[in-house]
Formats: structure tokens, C-alpha cells, sequence
């Protein structure tokens, strides 16, 4: 339980940080990265699931790159959910959810994992 909600903190720490680095891209407050994060997590895991789906053949031929572009979709409909969190256009969230990606990758990286087996 305690990684989820570290991993639900970190995530909207993330989200505001690219808030501040890709312009277009904004989050209002901590609390609303908390919940957009939230909601992201949960489009990424349904609709994003299903874009990846049918996307296959496109994400095999570009070898993976294509899935950023699925992210960067499902970032803007998540942000046309939560008020204050706002994506002004495509190649904002397409930057975004670069960066994102590359955020959270250095979290990983960062963070040893908590996790005993």
C-alpha cells in the first residue's frame, strides 16, 4: 500500500514538473496533480490499453516510438477532466508526455526499489 501512494506522489510530482518545463502544459496546484495524476493512471490503464491495442502494428514498426504519441493522447483526455490541468495543444502534450516518461525514468532510477522478494 505504502508503494502505490509513493508511486501516486511521485507521479504527480512528475506531472508538475513537466508542467514547468514543457510550455502549453500546465497543472494549477499540487492538489490538482494529485488528481491528475489519478485520473491519468486510470485512462492510461483502460483507454490506453486499448489505444495500445489497436496501435500495435504502428508501435512495432516504429519500434516502441509510437507509444508516446498514445501517452500524449491520453494525457490530453485526462486533462479534459480534471479543472486546472490544462494541455494547450498537441505537440504540448506530445512534449509532455515525453518528458514524462523521462521523469518518471529517472525516478526509477533514483529510487531504490522498496520492494523485498
Amino acid at each position: 500500500m505504502a508503494r502505490l501512494l509513493m508511486n501516486w506522489l511521485l507521479s504527480a510530482v512528475a506531472l508538475l514538473l513537466v508542467s514547468r518545463l514543457v510550455p502549453g502544459f500546465r497543472i494549477d496546484s499540487f492538489a490538482t496533480a494529485l488528481i491528475a495524476a489519478l485520473v491519468f493512471g486510470f485512462l492510461n490503464a483502460t483507454l490506453g490499453l486499448l489505444l495500445k491495442l489497436v496501435s500495435l502494428p504502428l508501435i512495432l514498426l516504429t519500434m516502441g516510438i509510437f507509444l508516446v504519441v498514445v501517452n500524449a493522447v491520453v494525457l490530453e483526455v485526462a486533462s479534459g477532466f480534471v479543472p486546472g490541468f490544462h494541455i494547450y495543444s498537441f505537440s504540448a502534450a506530445f512534449w509532455g508526455a515525453l518528458a514524462l516518461a523521462l521523469v518518471q525514468m529517472l525516478f526509477r532510477f533514483l529510487l531504490p526499489d522498496t520492494e523485498k522478494e
